[in-house]
């Protein structure tokens, strides 16, 4: 069986030592980020000192300081299921707010993970995490998606991952062409999702009910 890079369960031999994952975004300057949000509101014609904005500038900066700097989350935990080796695996309801690197304008992300066991199972608050902290930077929906499947082909130890992403764009509901109904569908699909037109249409029919109940 492939190793995954989760932290054995009570009882459990441990697992490989989990390789480093990709580097955070750089800390946020706080001091020089309010200083830009200062500039930008009196270049938009307001007075950043008057009742009201005071403070402006200093709660965008801690906002942009928390919100790029997501909570580590500790190794997953991997649980023996030798009699679920093969089952579909799907893990949706997940939904994380990210930037849109070309606007800087929030998109809601909802994502859902499909995986294969092979002998084991993750933890599922892990998918979860690993959203989140994917999210937490400047990007598109295209990149995120990608992201996310190999952060949990690592975990698993395995290419047996399907990531559905649906997203919700600001920079399209309230700029541009303005169709606030409009909704972004990605997928990144490996292994038996690529190769298995049964498994693959499985997973593609299990979230698509979930974003229709939605």
């Amino acid at each position: 069986m492939t190793h995954a890079l989760c932290s054995p369960a009570a009882g459990e031999s441990p697992a490989l030592p989990e390789q480093p994952s990709p580097a955070q975004p750089t800390p946020v300057d706080t001091e020089r980020v309010a200083d830009l949000v200062r500039q930008l509101l009196s270049a938009l014609g307001e007075d950043p000192d008057r009742e009201g904005l005071a403070g402006t500038p200093a709660r965008v900066a801690a906002w942009y300081r928390d919100f790029q700097s997501p909570a580590s989350a500790a190794a997953p935990t991997c649980f023996a299921e030798k009699p679920l080796s093969g089952q579909l695996v799907v893990v949706g309801g997940m939904s994380v707010w990210a930037l849109c690197e070309h606007h800087m304008l929030p998109m809601n992300l909802e994502v859902a993970a499909g995986y294969v066991p092979d002998g084991e199972v993750v933890g599922l608050s892990k998918f979860g995490r690993i959203a989140q902290r994917y999210a937490g930077r400047l990007q598109v929906q295209e990149r995120f998606t990608r992201e996310v499947a190999e952060e949990i082909s690592r975990v698993i130890g395995s290419q047996d991952v399907a990531v559905a992403v649906r997203g919700t764009h600001l920079c399209m509901s309230m700029r541009g062409v303005r169709m606030e109904p409009a909704r972004t569908s990605t997928l990144q699909a490996g292994g038996r999702f690529e190769s298995d037109p049964v498994l693959s249409q499985q997973f593609l029919t299990l979230v698509t009910n979930q974003w229709r109940t939605a």
